[in-house]
């Protein structure tokens, strides 16, 4: 099989963030564009010659061709092995276990996450290093730098890879081994988790779960774990089968997009815990039955509780969650004598910390939670989490958020989503607000005075990397917080995300709606940003 060298030009705007490079189907079916990107990953990482890469996906459109493609250039560019998933399948979370499993060189992941899938939907691509983890910024920075002078790029000639079937195959001097998906990832679950005791409750026929796939990558895994392995009620996975258009729907696991597993969470025979998870499997959301668990408040409740899980009973090194995130987890690390990092948004800023034996356990208020087992937060993982949790103390999920309340205070917490805005004006509303800032110190709003404004940074305590324009914070004197963020996971226009973050230490005000004990630092925040008017919106497109 002869190696061609494919003259190519450059592409504009091949930048990869924090979760590697997305962008619509269409895009990346242009001629050259996925092998652009491809190859500036390769020329990026360089000594790789003989080594094992990891590739897989989470089933979207164009996953599958993708595959064939990056195949047969890691077999030009000499590679020794490549670990595909079968069917071209792998979570993201299994992904970065089988590259740590196998000392593997480095991984490609293929998923555009909670991002909608389809012919019309988008794609993604990024790089994951030897510690199964995102690339750095370094590494993502070089790659971009190679994506805008790059001439060529290798390839070889070669028939398709059956990918549906598992065994080993050769693309030249490349070995191509087709993997269960599934396998190495159910292992460590089980070595992490009290399977029996899990087991145990399901077996007293008095404990249903309903867990929602969303047509997306984790169904399989859900089935072989939960129904096959832990013998959880029969059909309790729905929306299990992965489509490459997710069934039409949204694969983000939130109050909105997950709405039929919210319909039956909350409905009069509502099963007793519930669970979704996103496109490529590393998000959850958390329901208890006619109750909903904010992300920070799960990462908190995990941390104070982690003590009577099998794979944590020995304790934490420490907890980090990035700035957005509520400071709920920070009164268990108080509580707990442990350190705990506020970083930016980014699980490559948790990756340092866990390289490093800093922390154990960290998450993000944008449903990602995750811990030391991998580098990537992990959306099936904190679902049996929390059932060995519910194991153990045999009380309902209510219940064990109200206790924690009632210990450590309520940060009542949400997230306002004002998506597919036009990129200027949501610019320009950062803009605007930053200015203020200088005179925003001591100012009153009622019974809020503002006790600082500022840009987040972060200095990295791990390779002392300084990030800055992470995200506008007002703090408040009473601990309340407005945080203001521009995403960049999207492909259409731009996201604006507002955080409202208020502490309530007292326990006859713990069962407030949060939009109601919130509602005084949503209109402090119009006074300061003029959010319907830059974003032309009256109301956010998601609330969480």
């Amino acid at each position: 099989m002869q190696i061609q060298t494919v003259k190519t030009t450059p592409f504009i705007g091949q930048k990869p963030g924090t979760s590697g490079l997305r962008k619509s189907v269409q895009t990346f079916q242009q001629p050259h564009y996925l092998e652009n990107f491809v190859q500036s990953i390769f020329d990026t990482v360089q000594t790789y010659q003989g080594s094992t890469l990891v590739l897989g996906g989470d089933g979207r459109y164009y996953n599958s061709n993708a595959i064939q493609t990056i195949l047969k250039m890691a077999a030009a560019n000499g590679f020794g092995k490549v670990l595909v998933g079968r069917n071209g399948i792998l979570s993201t979370p299994a992904a970065s276990v089988i590259i740590r499993k196998y000392k593997a060189f480095g991984g490609i992941i293929l998923s555009a996450s909670h991002n909608p899938g389809g012919k019309d939907g988008d794609f993604g691509i990024k790089y994951n290093s030897g510690n199964g983890g995102p690339a750095s910024e370094k590494l993502t920075e070089q790659m971009y730098s190679n994506t805008k002078s790059i001439e060529w790029y290798k390839i070889i000639s070669a028939p398709d890879i059956d990918l549906n079937n598992i065994g080993t195959f050769q693309l030249g001097d490349l070995t191509v081994e087709i993997i269960d998906s599934i396998n190495d990832y159910a292992e460590l679950m089980q070595h992490l988790f009290d399977f029996e005791k899990i087991k145990a409750l399901f077996k007293s026929g008095e404990f249903r779960i309903c867990y929602d796939a969303m047509h997306a990558v984790t169904g399989v895994y859900a089935q072989r774990i939960l129904e096959e392995l832990l013998q959880a009620n029969h059909n309790m996975v729905i929306n299990s089968i992965p489509l490459e258009d997710f069934g039409g729907g949204h694969p983000d696991p939130n109050l909105t997009y997950a709405h039929d597993l919210v319909e039956i969470m909350f409905h009069l025979n509502a099963p007793d815990f519930g669970a979704a998870s996103d496109g490529d499997g590393d998000r959850n959301m958390i329901l208890g039955k006619n109750f909903f668990v904010t992300p920070s408040d799960s990462l908190a409740i995990l941390a104070a509780n982690a003590h009577l899980v099998k794979g944590y009973k020995m304790g934490l090194k420490g907890v980090a969650r990035s700035m957005p995130t509520s400071g709920a987890v920070d009164r268990v690390a108080e509580f707990l004598g442990i350190d705990c990092f506020e970083t930016p948004t980014g699980w490559k800023f948790f990756g340092n910390l866990l390289d490093a034996n800093k922390i154990t356990l960290c998450g993000e208020e944008s449903f990602g939670t995750g811990s030391d087992h991998i580098r990537e937060k992990d959306g099936l993982w904190a679902v049996l989490f929390w059932l060995n949790i519910l194991a153990v103390r045999k009380q309902s999920v209510e219940t064990i958020v109200r206790e924690h309340w009632a210990k450590f205070g309520r940060n009542v917490y949400s997230r306002h989503d004002y998506e597919n805005i036009n990129s200027e004006n949501a610019n320009q509303l950062v803009e605007e607000l930053r200015k203020q800032f200088p005179q925003l110190v001591g100012k009153k709003f009622e019974n809020y005075e503002i006790a600082f404004a500022d840009d987040f940074s972060y200095l990295d305590p791990i390779d002392q990397s300084l990030s800055k324009n992470q995200g506008l914070r007002i703090g408040f004197t009473d601990g309340s917080r407005l945080i203001f963020r521009l995403s960049g996971t999207g492909t259409a226009g731009a996201t604006l995300r507002i955080y409202l973050e208020s502490f309530e230490p007292d326990v006859s005000k713990h069962h407030l709606d949060a939009q109601v004990a919130l509602k005084p630092l949503l209109e402090i925040a119009e006074q300061l940003a003029h959010i319907k008017y830059f974003t032309g919106m009256e109301k956010p497109t998601v609330i969480t």
